[in-house]
């Protein structure tokens, strides 16, 4: 039987970690587009590049994972994105994110504004948000889209880059919020709200900002899932950590391929779950699955 193949985009930043063990691809809209076309959609990735070195290897290196680089801008002023990436013993990373790059200067084009319409789903964050210009395009971006598009906020706090603002803002524009057990209580202070619990904040979330949809992740922990009618909690998977990085943007890829399909709660997040431990369990944020597919690999968590 045929399934639904949906156009799921993920705009933003586009740059490479400097890793101890090397440098890779990737920022969270390339890191999402892949695991979002290892589950069977097409994940299409847009963001900007500059025409360096950089840049021409991230559009090779995008083909070789299968990504389309058809809504990759070139910008002939600033670089290439690169974040320097620490891991600590845990396997947790700390990011040093370079400034004034490519992906801050996104622009409106005609094929961005065709792929806005034709996104089932679209997953930004507030990094990419840092910058006014960027921030401009990805909220028009977001207009953009029919009125029954999956609209999901990524949140991502890096560094200083964001604000109260920009939180609600983009939290307005989405229907599904997806957030960690640390930026949980950071925003609720930011908003000037009292933080009593992750499921009570969640639905203070999730009331006031109209959404279908707030998950919380706990990291090695699980996370819990809330919506109007209904709660999830998963205790999540033990794996041998190798790095987290890209481990939330393939918890989200997968929470979005099971939200676009009506799954319920429950397996959306043993599912999500299960893709971000086995990512967490490989190098970098876009391993290539062992023989036997990604199922196969998946299977073989837990």
């Amino acid at each position: 039987m045929l399934t639904t193949k949906h156009i799921v985009v993920g705009v933003g930043e586009l740059l490479w970690d400097l890793l101890p063990a090397g440098k890779q691809l990737g920022g969270g809209p390339a890191n999402f587009a892949y695991i979002t076309s290892l589950l069977g959609d097409e994940g299409i990735p847009a963001s900007r590049l500059g025409l360096d070195s950089r840049g021409a290897e991230a559009i090779h290196r995008l083909g070789e994972l299968g990504l389309s680089t058809e809504f990759i801008q070139k910008d002939a002023q600033y670089p290439t994105g690169t974040v320097v990436v620490e891991v600590d013993h845990a396997g947790q990373p700390r990011f040093e994110i370079s400034e004034s790059v490519a992906w801050d200067f996104l622009a409106w084009t005609p094929q961005w504004q065709t792929l806005a319409q034709r996104a089932d789903a679209v997953c930004f964050g507030s990094l990419a948000q840092r910058s006014e210009t960027s921030r401009a395009i990805i909220l028009k971006f977001l207009h953009g889209t029919r009125p029954n598009a999956l609209r999901v906020f990524d949140v991502n706090l890096r560094q200083n880059f964001y604000t109260a603002q920009v939180l609600a803002q983009s939290m307005e524009l989405a229907s599904v919020v997806k957030l960690n057990h640390e930026e949980l209580p950071r925003i609720m202070r930011l908003f000037e709200w009292e933080h009593r619990g992750e499921e009570d904040s969640a639905r203070r979330l999730l009331s006031a900002q109209n959404l279908n949809l707030v998950c919380v992740t706990r990291g090695t922990s699980g996370s819990l899932l809330v919506s109007a009618g209904e709660c999830s909690e998963h205790p999540g998977y033990r794996v041998k950590v190798a790095d987290t990085v890209g481990a939330g943007d393939a918890f989200t890829a997968a929470l979005v391929h099971g939200y676009l399909r009506r799954a319920p709660l429950a397996q959306i997040n043993e599912t999500a779950n299960r893709v971000g431990a086995w990512v967490a369990s490989q190098s970098g944020a876009t391993p290539t699955p062992k023989p036997g597919g990604l199922k196969q690999n998946l299977d073989e968590i837990g």
